[in-house]
C-alpha cells in the first residue's frame, strides 16, 4: 500500500512538472524565432547595402544563401547565410516585400505552430512581445 502512495505522489509531481515546463518550451519557440528575425533583419540590410535593393516577394529569404536567378539579379551578390533556417515547428520563414503589417519596408515571418498563413499563431517583425499570439 505504501508504494502505491509513494507512486502516486511521484506521478503527481513529474505532472505538476510537465505543465509547468511546457510554458518555458513555448517561451523558448517564440523567443526563437524573435532572434532569427533579428538575424533575418541583420541578412537584409547587408544584402540591400552589397545590392542596392532587397530581394523582391518571388525571390523571398532564399536570395541570402542562393544567388537570385529572377530580376532584379544582384551584380554585388554574396551569400549571406550558408543554409536555410527554420523556424521552431519546421517550417521556413517567409518573406513579403514591401511590408503588409511591418513599418520595416519587409514583412519576415513564422507561420507558428500550426503552419497555415494569417492564422493568430503567425510571428513576424512586427510582432516584438515574445509571448503575442495575436495578429495585427
Amino acid at each position: 500500500m505504501e508504494m502505491i502512495i509513494v507512486l502516486t505522489i511521484i506521478a503527481l509531481l513529474m505532472g505538476l512538472a510537465i505543465v509547468n515546463l511546457t510554458g518555458f518550451k513555448e517561451t523558448a519557440e517564440r523567443q526563437k524565432v524573435q532572434a532569427d528575425i533579428l538575424t533575418f533583419k541583420d541578412s537584409l540590410a547587408l544584402y540591400e547595402l552589397n545590392s542596392h535593393c532587397l530581394p523582391t516577394t518571388e525571390q523571398g529569404l532564399k536570395a541570402l544563401w542562393s544567388r537570385p536567378t529572377a530580376e532584379p539579379i544582384p551584380q554585388n551578390w554574396h551569400a549571406y547565410a550558408k543554409e536555410e533556417t527554420k523556424d521552431p515547428w519546421d517550417h521556413s520563414y517567409q518573406y513579403r516585400y514591401p511590408a503588409k503589417h511591418s513599418s520595416d519596408e519587409y514583412d519576415i515571418f513564422s507561420l507558428g505552430p500550426d503552419g497555415l498563413p494569417d492564422t493568430e499563431d503567425d510571428l513576424g517583425n512586427w510582432k516584438q512581445a515574445p509571448t503575442s499570439a495575436t495578429n495585427p
